[in-house]
């Protein structure tokens, strides 16, 4: 189990990137940017903590939308390692849950490493300057089951950011399983 190790670093440039995506484009940063905000989401399909809010990443996506907050979800995890997170496991996962964003793989890594993400699922929430306002959980259950009434930090932060470009001063750190990097040999 990892935690984000620096839950923020408010004003973060959020980095470009070009990335091969389940529906067979590739994406960058500009295609997935929302008038309003951005979030950019570090999952993959094996970790227990991704399939337990992987539902509630889809409900809180589209309702995000709505609000001109736009979502993406990028895959670091190293495949030769892990082959439950290859990419036909990714178009799977994705259809599986009703992905109604880009799902994109990471295979360099480069991505991962330029965000600072370290675990699954690490939440980046942008401002619709592309400057980070929140790095933290999706909401309280980890990898349980939520009660309705769970309170939804992730949400409730970008709903905040649109309304004023800034993000709330508290946050959760997200906990997860950590990114499986390469060996560097």
């Amino acid at each position: 189990m990892a935690a984000t190790a620096d839950p923020l670093q408010r004003g973060f440039a959020a980095p470009d990137f070009s990335l091969p995506g389940v529906d067979g484009r590739i994406w960058s940063l500009s295609d997935v940017r929302g008038p309003n905000g951005t979030l950019v989401m570090f999952i993959c399909n094996h970790c227990p903590y991704v399939q337990a809010v992987a539902d509630r990443m889809v409900r809180d996506a589209r309702e995000l939308r709505a609000l001109g907050v736009h979502t993406v979800a990028i895959s670091s995890n190293d495949v030769a390692a892990y082959p439950e997170d290859s990419f036909d496991h990714m178009q799977s996962f994705a259809a599986q849950h009703g992905f109604g964003f880009p799902y994109l793989y990471d295979a360099s890594q480069a991505v991962a490493r330029a965000y600072g993400a370290v675990c699954t699922p690490d939440f980046f929430g942008f401002n619709a300057d592309l400057k980070l306002q929140y790095r933290g959980q999706l909401d309280a259950s980890r990898k349980q089951a939520a009660t309705p009434d769970v309170r939804r930090d992730l949400f409730e932060a970008m709903k905040q950011i649109t309304a004023t470009g800034i993000g709330p001063e508290e946050q959760v750190p997200s906990i997860g399983c950590s990114i499986k990097w390469k060996d560097e040999a």
